[in-house]
């Protein structure tokens, strides 16, 4: 399937980027590409989004597993369904897939801790607006805030996905909708009415009789004179032909 196509690309290639990444630049290491709008900086987020972290060590990995799961078998469910839709949640899969390898696997390959516990390798930072917030604004009020935080190829695949989901979806919908429908008129089938009457257990009328079962019909009025009138004619000419003694 091209969906797996699509997903197996985004792994692999975000999973170079974070090899590249993990190879030739130490961490917090910012090198500027465009100024301060566009930078590389080499940093490992050991939670979600925003660096939000629930529970234990492990957990997000668990809880990413299992909606990556969901995820995958949504795919599955709507396999033959409207293409771009589901191109759009290939990217979405593609990116989980890729976080959940830093996240299983990174702890052990970089040797900072066991399986489950790794940290996301987050590398593009895109800094639209950086600063502090108003102190008017209720909790985040005098807080030092970047908009938007360091991501990677995962993220980025995960957010141009959630776009296509909600660009394409009214359509997907639509269409989804009006194949149920045509399945559904394609299944009626015309039941003859023998069939409803045997259903009833009642006996069905017989067969209107055709032209061919149909009894001769009485001769009409004109074809019964005519007949008449030829009978008498042959009478009197053999009455006419006979000789007199």
């Amino acid at each position: 399937m091209r969906v797996f196509w699509i997903a197996g690309a985004v792994v692999l290639l975000d999973q170079a980027t974070k090899a590249t990444v993990l190879q030739f630049m130490y961490r917090e290491q910012s090198i500027p590409l465009l100024g301060d709008w566009l930078r590389l900086t080499f940093t490992e987020n050991p939670g979600m989004a925003f660096g939000i972290t629930i529970g234990p060590p492990g957990t997000v990995t668990v809880l990413s597993l299992l909606a990556t799961m969901l995820v995958g078998a949504y795919i599955y469910q709507v396999r033959n369904d409207y293409a771009p839709y589901r191109w759009s949640l290939a990217f979405i899969l593609g990116g989980a897939l890729g976080n959940i390898i830093d996240r299983v696997f990174y702890g052990v390959l970089l040797d900072y801790g066991p399986y489950f516990t790794g940290r996301v390798v987050d590398f593009i930072h895109v800094s639209l607006w950086q600063g502090f917030i108003p102190r008017i604004i209720p909790v985040f009020g005098g807080a030092y805030m970047e908009l938007f935080p360091i991501w990677n190829v995962a993220d980025m695949s995960i957010v141009v996905g959630v776009v296509g989901v909600m660009v394409f979806h009214q359509t997907f919908h639509e269409r989804r909708i009006a194949k149920r429908r045509a399945a559904r008129a394609g299944g009626r089938t015309w039941r003859r009415p023998a069939a409803v009457f045997s259903d009833l257990d009642l006996e069905a009328p017989p067969p209107a009789p055709s032209a061919l079962t149909q009894p001769d019909a009485p001769a009409s009025h004109g074809e019964a004179a005519s007949g008449s009138g030829a009978a008498s004619a042959s009478a009197r000419s053999s009455a006419v032909s006979e000789p007199h003694p």
